[in-house]
């Protein structure tokens, strides 16, 4: 019976031992195996692993991409103009022995040194750069470089910094109103100019169109007075003509157009002779027969 009760602890001794020496290391994680506190060897390949039960420790780090969202910062500019900087910064553990060495086995260790890192990289970087160049296409210029200065002063740690962004860029409550009255007041002035310089260019377009329409006027004037010459020409080469023909027929539609025109108001008065030749076709109509 005592056999039986020494053999059944052996077992679960070995058992326990068996699963003290094996450990499991997910997809996400790093895994640091050390030895009475000393590394002995870093495993970031995924799957079962065997250690020393009792005597070797296993710490586990974060493979994943992190964050770190940094407290706000009041920061003076190249222009001189103080400003209020929300950042974030993301990053990943690469070196979980050289993270270990300088941080310590807590992956919280590591914010206190980013804040420090990033708060003195943004001094740095903005000390030489205007509001203006923040708010224009230049801002990623300036985020890379503040990335570039993190990431090398962040890798004595083992870890490398993917990204730094500034969430939030804003001006202290003082100084709020008069920076929006001065960009409010250069507004204006170019808006000022680019209205004087419409005005100038809308007065060239005018002058232009009009020395244009003066000319194309004169040039159609011109050509109109050359057809009505020529139709004029025209005529009275057909009139002279048709009078060559029969000019007795000619005279006699003359005279018709002529008191067509004299008495078609019908109050027309003339001081004519009676054998003037005004009225030379008139006398000569036959008397229609009296009823």
């Amino acid at each position: 019976m005592n056999k039986l009760i020494a053999a059944g602890v052996g077992i679960v001794l070995l058992v326990f031992i068996g699963l003290s020496s094996l450990f499991t290391v997910h997809q996400t994680q790093q895994v640091l195996v050390t030895q009475f506190g000393q590394p002995i060897r870093v495993i970031k390949t995924p799957g079962l692993h065997v250690k020393v039960p009792f005597i070797q420790s296993v710490i586990t780090f974060d493979a994943r991409l992190l964050d770190y969202e940094g407290p706000g910062e009041e920061l003076i500019l190249g222009d001189q103009r103080r400003v209020i900087v929300d950042s974030f910064t993301r990053y990943r553990i690469v070196d979980p022995l050289v993270f270990y060495q300088t941080v310590g086995p807590a992956e919280q260790g590591i914010r206190a040194r980013l804040s420090s890192i990033v708060t003195s990289s943004l001094r740095r970087v903005l000390a030489s750069e205007s509001l203006l160049a923040m708010l224009s296409a230049d801002r990623s210029r300036i985020m890379g470089e503040i990335r570039r200065q993190v990431n090398e002063e962040a890798q004595r740690f083992g870890i490398q910094v993917v990204d730094v962004r500034i969430r939030r860029a804003d001006l202290p409550d003082e100084n709020t109103q008069a920076i929006l009255a001065r960009m409010q007041s250069e507004r204006e002035r170019v808006a000022r100019e680019a209205r004087a310089e419409g005005a100038e260019v809308a007065a060239r377009i005018r002058a232009q169109a009009e020395r244009d329409r003066t000319v194309i006027l004169a040039e159609a004037e011109a050509q109109a007075a050359i057809l009505r010459g020529a139709g004029e020409q025209e005529a009275i080469r057909i009139f002279a003509e048709a009078f060559s023909r029969d000019p007795e027929f000619f005279q006699f539609w003359r005279t018709m157009q002529a008191y067509r025109e004299v008495f078609a108001n019908g109050d027309s008065r003339l001081v004519l002779t009676p054998d003037s030749d005004f009225f030379r076709f008139l006398r000569e109509m036959p008397e229609m027969p009296r009823r």
